[in-house]
């Protein structure tokens, strides 16, 4: 029986771990930007290196679902608090 491969976690920041989490409790970036008291711009660009950082581990999240999925396995957010 093999051991299994062990999950590369991207390295997230405290702020981007914020803005994850509250963009996907939220039901638009732009409700996650006013939470936040940022811009949707600002709220795109974090989500956009978040996805970049997930690729360069190998582990891809080109969908809301799917980065969900991720920060879920990765212990960022619970299925509670969504």
């Amino acid at each position: 029986m093999e051991a299994a491969t062990p999950v590369t976690r991207p390295s997230l920041s405290d702020r981007e771990i914020e803005v994850l989490r509250t963009w996907l409790i939220s039901d638009t970036k732009d409700a996650a930007a006013r939470t936040l008291f940022i811009t949707e711009a600002t709220v795109n660009t974090h989500i956009t290196r978040i996805r970049g950082k997930y690729d360069l581990v190998g582990r891809p999240a080109v969908t809301k679902s799917l980065l969900l999925a991720r920060a879920i396995q990765d212990g960022h957010i619970t299925i509670d608090e969504l």
